[in-house]
């Protein structure tokens, strides 16, 4: 069954950022996910909830997506990203 990782970042370096894409890009990459949503322009249409900047990645499964979360090439990712953004990350079975 895929898997979906969602994460919504508050981007507070904008410049490092861009080198944290860049080493999650290879990573999620690496163990077979791809991108659906990358920070394009969202808007609620119920509740409260204020996303800042959203990703939506896909795996084949959640043990993939929890494999490639706790992976050496993400490691190194989330150092840089822990420097320049806050996240929340959730990951929930596709359909």
């Amino acid at each position: 069954m895929p898997a979906l990782i969602i994460v919504d970042i508050e981007v507070l370096d904008p410049v490092r950022y861009e080198d944290y894409k860049r080493l999650a890009s290879a990573a999620i990459a690496a163990h077979g996910g791809r991108y659906l949503v990358r920070g394009g322009k969202s808007e609620v249409l119920d509740g409260e909830w204020q996303p800042r900047r959203l990703v939506v990645l896909e795996f084949d499964s959640v043990e993939k997506a929890k494999a490639w979360r706790k992976s050496p090439e993400y490691a190194e990712a989330k150092k840089v990203r822990d420097t320049c953004a806050r996240a929340n990350m959730i990951v929930v079975e596709g359909a």
